[in-house]
Formats: structure tokens, sequence, C-alpha cells
């Protein structure tokens, strides 16, 4: 066995070219599968992680979903407000911790305009537990300050003490403006991967004052409140789109839940952040299934290229296998020989592989988690991508068993008989 592997070795390396580069795409292959197995994993954990540290969201009564795209990733439109006296009631619940108010309506080129107080920046968390932080500039301060998500920045041009002004409703085509009372970019947060890279924020009162001198959707005609006469108007909402609520002990989070969904005097909905975003995983995950597929089909290519490597080069090496039968090697030594190499190749392809993933990961995960929100761990292989691992080295062993039964079928006299 020990000659049969140095042989195995000696005839690989002879041919290290051809096995050079069919190793490279075995390597190129595993780092694919195990990659995107990664990616599902991580992806699925940074979505679900779009929003953390709250307990419930509360909106009007809609479905879970759409609440949670409109209120968390600023998707969608908003069925309904809910009153401010509720909001109120929920912020001195004894229950109840901290709440964020949300109110949306408003956007800035295509990008949503979110209202909210200082809650927002004290209490909001993404990711594990991060806290939103300023990259440039300060927190809102001023009546007409927005701070700007990273993407808005970037794809804008936009930087501190820039005039901006918003639209009236959602969109990007034939919308009314602000135009009188201009805003001016206060500060500039980091990039964070979520709905919140491509949201202006604004407070409460200025979302009040900007309408001031609007009704049913349009400006009034021949009346303006100048931006400078705005805060001398009472500027508390009537409504807001929702809440984010935090509670000082989680274990109550059903009895609240209960509690708002049979309020009587709103129709509201509490929802838990994480169920809805199971929900909506179960609706989009249908794509990482089908990314998942298509590695699963490069890595088959990987394989039939590997078995017609090996099937190829044994028309030019008939005569070298026929004289190793001459000088006595068995028809299962010749088997063997060819099995090793084939499963030679497929074992250092796939640790070559998982070398190559944990590279990638170093070299640009970070920009993955800056500029996408997905933390890639380069960490030791999980059980499920060490099965992973397992089948494609078993598919690598039984794909070598097709060439290496066609040389163990090689009779000594077809090898040495010249073909005319």
């Amino acid at each position: 066995m020990t000659f049969l592997l140095r042989l195995a070795a000696k005839s690989a390396w002879n041919r290290r070219v051809t096995l050079g580069l069919m190793l490279l795409a075995i390597a190129l292959s595993t780092t694919l599968l195990v990659g995107i197995e990664r990616l599902r994993g991580d992806v699925r954990s940074s979505f679900t992680q779009s929003v953390s540290g709250t307990d419930l969201i509360v909106g009007a009564r809609t479905s879970p979903i759409q609440l949670l795209l409109y209120s968390v990733f600023r998707i969608g439109g908003v069925t309904n407000n809910i009153g401010w006296n509720n909001v109120a009631a929920l912020s001195t619940h004894p229950l109840v911790d901290w709440v964020i108010p949300l109110s949306l309506g408003d956007s800035h080129r295509g990008f949503p305009v979110l209202a909210t107080n200082e809650a927002y920046f004290e209490h909001y968390r993404y990711g594990n537990k991060e806290a939103l932080m300023l990259s440039a500039g300060k927190p809102l301060s001023s009546l007409f300050d927005t701070v700007i998500g990273a993407e808005v920045a970037a794809k804008l041009n936009y930087k501190i003490g820039d005039k901006i002004t918003l639209s009236h409703g959602t969109g990007s085509n034939h919308l009314q403006e602000h135009d009188d009372k201009p805003f001016t970019v206060s500060g500039i947060l980091q990039r964070t991967g979520t709905a919140v890279d491509r949201t202006l924020h604004i407070r409460l009162d200025a979302m009040q004052a900007i309408h001031l001198d609007w009704q049913g959707g349009t400006r009034m005609s021949g009346f303006q409140i100048p931006a400078e006469f705005a805060s001398k108007f009472d500027l508390t909402p009537t409504s807001i789109t929702a809440v984010l609520i935090g509670l000082h002990n989680r274990t109550t989070v059903f009895k609240l839940q209960r509690e708002i969904n049979t309020m009587t005097s709103e129709p509201l909905m509490a929802i838990l952040p994480g169920v809805a975003l199971d929900e909506l995983w179960q609706i989009t995950g249908i794509g990482e299934n089908l990314l998942f597929v298509v590695s699963m089909m490069v890595v088959v290519i990987g394989l039939a290229g590997l078995v017609a490597v090996i099937l190829s080069g044994l028309g030019e090496r008939r005569r070298e296998l026929a004289i190793l039968r001459s000088a006595g090697a068995r028809p299962v030594d010749i088997f063997l020989l060819l099995v090793m190499e084939g499963f030679g190749v497929m074992i250092a392809g796939v640790v070559l592989g998982c070398m190559l993933l944990t590279l990638l990961i170093y070299a640009f995960g970070p920009l993955l988690t800056s500029r996408f929100g997905v933390t890639l761990h380069a960490s030791a292989i999980s059980y499920n991508e060490l099965i992973l691992l397992v089948y494609i080295v078993m598919a690598g062993l039984i794909a070598s068993l097709f060439p290496a039964l066609r040389a163990y079928w090689l009779s000594l006299s077809d090898g040495l008989t010249p073909r005319i």
C-alpha cells in the first residue's frame, strides 16, 4: 500500500499541470459551496438582527409582515396611523421601559424620511445589540436638522452643513416639495447595513412643522407659515406610524402584547420582531435555497471534470499501466492507484477550498459588514459544513471509481498491442 501511495504521488506529479487545474476547480467549487452555506446562516442571522433589543413593534392593525416591513425596513405603504394619546399611554405603562415613536410618509430623492425623537438614537439597536453611532456631525438639535444614513450621504454626496428639501409623500416622481422649510444636514451615521443607512432622520416636531400649512395632502393656497415662525405653534403630533417598545422584563412581553391587541380605544397590533422576521424569512429564504442548488451544480461540474481528466488520461497511460501489470501489479493495484489519485486530488481540493474561504472572509468580511450588514465569521467548520465536506469527498471517491474500473478491465495485451 505504501508503494502504491508513492507511485500515485509520483504519477500525479508527472501530470501536475492538468491535475493542478483540476485541483483549483475543486477548491473553488468547495469554497463556493461551503461559503454559500456559511453565508446562508450568517445572512439569516444578520437579517433577523436588523432590529435587536426591541421587544414589541406596535402599529395600526394590519398583517405582521407589513407592519415589520414599513417600520423596520422602510418598505411598503402605511395602512393607518396610531393616535398620539395611545403612544403617550404606552410610554407610561408600568411594564414599558422605553418607547421609540416612528413617523413616516415623506421622502427625499427616493429615500425615506423618518421622524422620531432622541429615544431613537439612545435605544435603537441592530446586529448584536449595537448602538447607532455618528461618523460625522452631531445629533438632532435644531428644529430643521437632519441626521442622514451612510448610504444617503454616499449616493447623494452630502456633507455636514448641506441644505436639503424634503418631498411630501414617498417615491421619486411628481412630488410636492417642502421647499419653504429646508433642512440642514447635522450628522451622518456610521454604516449599519440596515435600512438606517438609506433613511433621513428628523425630529417629530419638525414633521409637524413642515405640514403646518398643508391640508389633505396639499399645500394651502395663499397661506404660508415661514420656517422661522414654525416653532411658535404647538408641534405635538396627533398621530404617528408605529412605535418600538422595550420592556423592563422581557418575560412580560406576551402579557403586554395581549393587552395592546385587545385595546378598545383603537385597533392596534403588537408584534414580536423575531417572530415576524422568521415569517418574512420563510418567504425571502427561497432565494438562498436556489443559490445553494446553484453551488451544488458547480460542485457536480467539478466532479465531472475530475472524471473527464482521469478518463482522458487513461488513453495516454494505457501503456504505462500495461507495463505496471507486466512488472507484477495486479488489476486491483491498478484500480487502487487511480482511486488514490482521484481521491487525493479531491481531499487536497477540499482542504485548499476551506483555506481559501477563510482567507476570503478575513480579506472581504469587513467590507461585507460595512456595506451590507452581513457578518461572515471565520470560525471553525460547523457541523453542517462538515457534513457537506464529507458529501463532497464521498462524491469525489465515487467519481474516481469510474476511471479506476475502466483501468481495472484493461488487459495486458490491450495495453501492449498497438492499435491500427
